[in-house]
């Protein structure tokens, strides 16, 4: 996917550990509930627009994705409203920073961004989650931890951008995430004009795994983050 990177998604990162006041978080061992189990399945969104369709509560009774699962798990992500969201706000980034400067300013200049934007997005969802996982036999779900300390599962998260399962259940290189976006970024070529050399691309795909990443860490703590956000509600409309 063709992004600017780091400001948007370094803001929600912030946000996420910023908002965690104690630092129990990376040190002590947390357990969930059947039912926050229950309702993590059913919050399709993280932060109120970064699709979530993708998260595993947990690896327990693990049971295969069938094809038609994965290509919808890639829908679902890639025609969200939250990923046209992100599309409108990385496009306005990348305009203000002159990314592509044939595409031009104003509104059609947006307009191209935008376009552009979206495409480099749900290419890069059907890639990664429904094409190389049928053709590769992988699972293209993020499986949560939820419990034990803090930096534990930052690398548990983090290390599932090289490492996925594959249908078996079995430990296995996530050669969809690497060769999908390496794929998405090859697909790009063909409407940016700007930038078709071997640095551009190789720059692309770093920064998408690097979005991947941080994508990662959001739906392995985001759980955690809206439990304290919903007790500090709670708490401020008691009287």
């Amino acid at each position: 996917m063709r992004l600017s990177l780091p400001c948007f998604e370094l803001v929600l990162i912030v946000a996420v550990t910023s908002a965690l006041p104690e630092p129990t978080l990376f040190c002590q061992q947390t357990s969930q509930s059947s039912a926050d189990q229950d309702k993590q399945q059913s919050d399709k969104h993280i932060l109120g627009i970064i699709p979530n369709y993708r998260t595993s509560p947990s690896l327990g009774s693990y049971q295969p994705l069938a094809p038609r699962e994965k290509f919808k798990i890639a829908a679902d992500d890639a025609f969200d409203r939250g990923n046209f969201a992100m599309a409108a706000l990385f496009a306005g980034e990348a305009q203000l920073t002159d990314t592509n400067p044939s595409f031009g300013q104003g509104v059609k200049g947006y307009a191209h961004y935008f376009v552009t934007t979206f495409a480099d997005l749900s290419i890069g969802d059907f890639m990664t989650e429904a094409i190389f996982p049928i053709v590769l036999h992988q699972d293209p779900r993020y499986f949560r931890r939820g419990s034990g300390s803090g930096w534990s599962r930052f690398g548990y998260s983090a290390g599932q951008i090289l490492f996925t399962h594959n249908d078996s259940g079995r430990i296995r290189f996530n050669f969809s995430e690497i060769v999908g976006n390496s794929a998405a970024v090859a697909i790009s070529n063909a409407y940016y004009p700007d930038s078709r050399n071997v640095t551009d691309a190789a720059i692309k795909l770093g920064e998408q795994i690097a979005v991947d990443t941080v994508g990662n860490l959001l739906k392995e703590f985001w759980p955690d983050l809206a439990r304290k956000l919903s007790r500090k509600d709670s708490n401020s409309k008691t009287p």
